[in-house]
């Protein structure tokens, strides 16, 4: 599976690369990971970090990171995760805290979302999201999405937000 590459009006969303990792591991280091049952140690966010790449060869979807244009500073990343420890395809988003506020993780998510329902023949996409997490329910409804209680979530604590 080719991994895409789409460009948007301010941002790029690619494949990851092993220069991601050192950002990517700072945050999920830190209280930012907190939606993601962060924060998390090194190597299980190693871990983590791989499963976005494999993905795109196991399951045909994965994460893709977003730079800015203007600056070429990577300012997050947008992704479906599945597999066998997802009910079914989760849909998410980060952005870094410098990029926080920006509109990043709109634009991101919403080029990456229209990409994943148009390529990958999917009935849907979820996003589980905590409860706190008052930013990223926000952007779930602003991008379309809305509560479903009757969807499984890896965690029984989040709630899932149905896209499509």
């Amino acid at each position: 599976m080719n991994i895409p590459r789409l460009e948007i009006d301010r941002l790029i969303l690619r494949a990851q690369s092993y220069d991601d990792w050192s950002a990517y591991r700072d945050m999920m280091r830190s209280g930012r990971s907190s939606g993601m049952g962060g924060p998390h140690e090194d190597p299980f966010a190693w871990g983590m970090f791989c499963h976005d790449l494999v993905q795109w060869q196991l399951f045909g979807h994965g994460a893709l990171m977003m730079d800015d244009k203007q600056s070429g500073r990577c300012v997050g990343q947008v992704g479906i995760n599945g597999g066998p420890l997802f009910p079914e395809p989760e849909f998410g988003w980060f952005v870094y805290e410098d990029a926080e506020g920006k509109g990043y993780a709109f634009e991101g998510a919403t080029a990456f979302l229209e990409w994943a329902l148009a390529e990958l023949n999917l009935p849907s996409l979820v996003s589980y999201i905590d409860d706190d997490n008052l930013r990223s329910r926000a952007l779930a409804e602003r991008l379309g999405a809305r509560l479903d209680d009757r969807a499984k979530a890896p965690d029984p604590s989040d709630l899932v937000y149905r896209h499509k």
